[in-house]
């Protein structure tokens, strides 16, 4: 078999193997919390979105912005 094809087929390979244990990752986390959940003991991560600043220069809005604005 040709060298080029050869390295190709190895390659895509390694690539669905990856894939497929990322997938077999996920399912077992999610199968996990699931679990924790029916049992009670499932516990939220406490996550805490840092400030986003409102424009470009790092700088945050310093006015409220009317409820009409806020149309969504």
């Amino acid at each position: 078999m040709h060298p080029d094809i050869l390295g190709e087929l190895t390659a895509q390979r390694g690539r669905d193997l990856r894939e497929r244990a990322r997938r077999a990752t996920a399912a077992r986390s999610a199968r996990r919390t699931l679990r924790a959940m029916r049992r009670g003991t499932y516990q939220a991560d406490e996550f805490v979105a840092p400030d986003i600043p409102d424009y470009v220069d790092g700088s945050f809005r310093t006015h409220e912005v009317p409820a009409a604005h806020h149309a969504a």
